[in-house]
């Protein structure tokens, strides 16, 4: 027997006698997360295991939680775990664009960063200071003397010989020469050695080349010397720098011994310092070209001996935890800035910038999945960084600029971090099952679920929830009833009697605007009308488009009707999402029947309205007709459904119980009650199965049939196993209580058509028929009445009508002479019709 719901069975409330606190003062606050142990046990799982690939994919619906469990479970974590070391970049003086990463112990980068800078300034003001000594001018004076010294006796010597032959050495634009001269001392011209005699100018010519000979030996001699000298001077200058930087070198050495990467940097330092010492040594300043141009002095820079410390963990208390906001490409690998000057952009190693993976490096990362997604090269790069364990510092650009620029490639640092993204559950089965080596590296699957069980554990932690927020953000304490109240929205909002939502961030909002409404209305405490306040305001703000349709509706802009009955109209249920909002609208479904084989066409489909599995539904709606009414022998039917007024795409088979009663009704000709609303899935066996969002399609059609005037016919039919979803409003409630509204609750599609014919469906017999009647039975005459039909017009084809003319033979094979009669007759009329056609044509 078909039974209402009783109004206990539409709410299940939480009784106030169950916390036995006064207010949320009482109770203390909440610090773990609730209703996620499967998540959590997750979490610990992927955290704890430090083999390749077990990164952490939290996935869950937003609002349940998962940045705040996350972070909660690293700051626990973190806090016993070894510090990172720190990263440095420096110089290579080998190779000037490949920058040396260099790793130290926590704190000791910018101690070695402090001791360089030491180094720098101790060695500006010792190496010019050494050069400028008393000892340094005296042993570079005595090589700089012997020289000269050197050079002046060879020139002496030969140039005396040369003066006895009556030559001299003379300085030219080409170099030294050797010329004849006259007794005055003055150089031949070329007409006085021209008047010389053959003999006395071979005579010279001859002693000339054997000076210049001399002379030239003389040249590359003080060459010689010179060379000489200036290795002497260098490597007094390289003795003088080293006891200025030797020490200096020796001690930072000694200081850094453990880490050979620093010791085989500072002896390149102390090479490429003794190389450079003119850019230590002081330099006069030059006079300008012109008086009134006055040149920068050039300033010479000391960077190359700098360490630019990328990362530095010395202020660390455990394992760094990095919430990356923003994963641009730059923002995660780090950049190489530059700086422009005289319209040349410039670079060096002191321009490096570390990224979020080089702070979290030997700690956690954790980023928003779908902002990374969102930004160019950072999944892919992401991707490549965990695979190859290490991270590159590049210029992502690059090969796609149409000229090829030179740029830093600064050594890459290996990389030991665990990846932790979270998303909403499309992005995760999206990325698993397109991207083979996503799976490889997020092996861990941590799923926040976004309800638990109503128990009164999960109930406490809920009070908890509420007092923790309270405490947190100074808000008025919450009476039992308020809190009560907080659980029951918990039920609704997971749309089940025996689950509590766990998108807390929902509840929180809850908990902020019933304190608004609280201390507006100047109350002590917050209190269940406060509560129920803060949900109704909040429908308010969001339902305009609800009340545009409704308003429609009672207009019979949208026609929905909600009293009499109808043949072939039912009333469905839908549920529309704003997204911010959901809302049950009622709409007409109309069936027509008619005499043909065209089977059961959806109008819908054919307009291409309709989704797959609404499809779906009217084939099982086919097939359910078939197994009722064609099991002894064939029937034959043409059938359109439609969803009157509909201006959109329709999915979902939710409607396939109200299709299938508008078609029995159509067929049968019973009118079914338009008081009544129906929402239901079928399967091919007339078994009722659940649908979703039953709560908001109860209240949708309720909130119609309150606006035009409940009068105890109004109601609703909807799966039995769907009863236990039910959290209807407090009005639907009290009206179902009243009597002023009627829910019933069905399990098989022929309960629901007997409510709405007020006629019982019958029962099949054994011989395949049903009881006079019933509604079955209406439908079978029917059909059999357009098999019936469709058979008499096969009879009356042109092939059929022929024989039944012909001079043969009727049925029974005897002569018909009525039959030739009746044709000549027809012949005759056909013949004379024709005449008088002619006689009006010639006329």
């Amino acid at each position: 027997m078909i039974q209402k719901l009783k109004p206990e069975d539409l709410y299940k409330c939480c009784e106030l006698d169950f916390f036995n606190f006064n207010t949320t003062e009482d109770i203390g606050e909440y610090s773990g997360t609730i209703g996620q142990e499967k998540a959590l046990r997750s979490i610990d799982f992927g955290l704890s295991l430090e083999s390749k690939g077990f990164n952490i994919f939290a996935l869950g619906d937003i609002g349940t939680g998962k940045m705040r469990t996350i972070k909660a479970l690293l700051s626990e974590r973190v806090a016993s775990e070894k510090v990172p070391p720190d990263w440095c970049y420096v110089y290579n003086f080998k190779d000037p664009d490949t920058p040396m990463a260099i790793s130290l112990e926590p704190g000791e980068g910018a101690v070695f960063q402090g001791d360089m800078n030491e180094f720098v300034k101790t060695l500006r003001g010792d190496i010019p200071r050494a050069f400028e000594s008393k000892e340094y001018d005296k042993q570079r004076g005595r090589i700089i003397e012997e020289f000269q010294q050197k050079q002046k006796d060879l020139f002496s010597s030969l140039e005396e010989e040369a003066q006895s032959k009556g030559f001299a050495i003379r300085k030219t634009v080409s170099g030294l020469l050797i010329v004849p001269v006259k007794k005055t001392g003055e150089p031949l011209t070329e007409e006085e050695f021209a008047a010389l005699d053959e003999k006395t100018r071979k005579k010279v010519e001859d002693l000339g080349k054997v000076l210049q000979e001399k002379l030239d030996d003389v040249v590359r001699a003080v060459r010689e010397a010179e060379k000489l000298v200036k290795e002497m001077l260098s490597r007094l200058e390289r003795e003088i720098a080293l006891g200025s930087v030797g020490h200096l070198i020796e001690d930072l050495k000694e200081k850094y011994k453990d880490n050979g990467r620093i010791v085989e940097y500072l002896s390149a330092v102390r090479e490429d310092v003794l190389s450079h010492i003119e850019d230590f040594k002081p330099t006069d300043e030059q006079p300008p070209p012109l008086p009134f141009m006055k040149m920068p002095k050039p300033e010479v820079s000391f960077s190359r001996y700098t360490v630019n410390v990328i990362v530095n963990n010395g202020e660390c208390k455990g394992a760094p935890v990095v919430i990356e906001s923003n994963p641009t490409y730059l923002n995660l690998y780090g950049r190489t800035e530059y700086k422009v000057q005289y319209g040349m952009a410039m670079t060096d190693f002191t321009m490096i910038r570390a990224g979020s993976l080089h702070r979290a490096n030997g700690g956690y990362i954790v980023i928003n999945a779908m902002d990374l997604l969102k930004n160019i090269f950072s999944y892919d790069a992401l991707k490549r960084s965990i695979r190859n364990r290490e991270i590159r510092i590049e210029d992502v650009w690059e090969q796609y600029r149409l000229v090829s620029t030179t740029s830093l490639k600064p050594e890459p640092i290996p990389l030991d971090v665990k990846v932790i993204l979270h998303g909403n559950p499309n992005i995760y089965y999206l990325l698993y099952n397109l991207d083979e080596e996503y799976r490889e590296i997020f092996k861990v699957k941590a799923d926040f679920d976004s309800r638990m069980d109503r128990t009164p554990e999960n109930m406490e932690k809920y009070a908890s929830f509420v007092a923790t927020c309270q405490k947190e953000e100074n808000l008025l304490p919450f009476d039992r009833s308020g809190v009560s109240k907080i659980v029951e929205y918990g039920s609704r909002l997971a749309d089940h009697q025996e689950k509590l939502s766990t998108k807390f961030s929902y509840v929180a909002d809850l908990v902020r605007e019933s304190h608004y409404w609280a201390k507006k209305e100047n109350s002590p405490v917050v209190k269940a009308g406060h509560i129920v306040k803060a949900v109704d305001e909040k429908i308010l703000r969001v339902n305009r488009i609800e009340e545009r349709l409704r308003e429609a509706t009672l207009e019979d802009t949208l026609i929905v009707n909600t009293a009499g009955a109808k043949t072939g109209q039912v009333n469905g249920l839908a549920v529309l999402s704003m997204g911010d909002y959901s809302f049950g609208k009622p709409s007409r479904i109309t069936a027509r029947t008619y005499t043909g084989k065209a089977g059961v066409v959806n109008i819908e489909r054919e307009t291409k309205m309709s989704g797959k599995i609404h499809e779906k539904a009217i084939m099982i709606i086919t097939s359910y007709l078939g197994s009722r009414y064609a099991s002894r022998k064939p029937i034959s039917l043409s059938a359109s459904i439609t969803f009157e007024q509909l201006y959109e795409m329709i999915e979902g088979d939710s409607a396939s119980c109200a299709e299938l009663y508008v078609l029995l009704s159509s067929i049968s000709g019973v009118p079914l009650k338009q008081s009544f609303a129906v929402t239901g899935s079928m399967d091919q066996n007339g078994d009722v199965q659940p649908i979703g969002g039953v709560n908001q399609k109860i209240e949708g059609f309720f909130d119609l049939c309150k606006s035009r005037g409940l009068n105890g016919e109004h109601g609703a039919i909807i799966p039995r196993r769907n009863v236990k979803h039910l959290m209807l409003r407090q009005e639907v409630v009290a009206a179902v209580k009243n009597g002023s509204f009627t829910i019933y609750p069905i399990d098989r599609v022929e309960e629901g058509l007997e409510i709405l014919a007020g006629v019982p469906a019958g029962e099949m017999k054994e011989d395949g028929t049903y009881p006079e009647g019933t509604i079955n039975n209406l439908v079978m005459k029917r059909l059999e009445e357009i098999s019936a039909a469709l058979e008499r017009k096969r009879e009356r084809t042109p092939e059929t009508v022929a024989s039944s003319l012909s001079p043969g033979s009727t049925d029974d094979g005897s002569q018909s002479e009525g039959a030739v009669q009746y044709l000549m007759k027809r012949i005759d009329e056909l013949s004379a019709a024709l005449e008088n056609m002619k006689g009006r044509d010639q006329g």
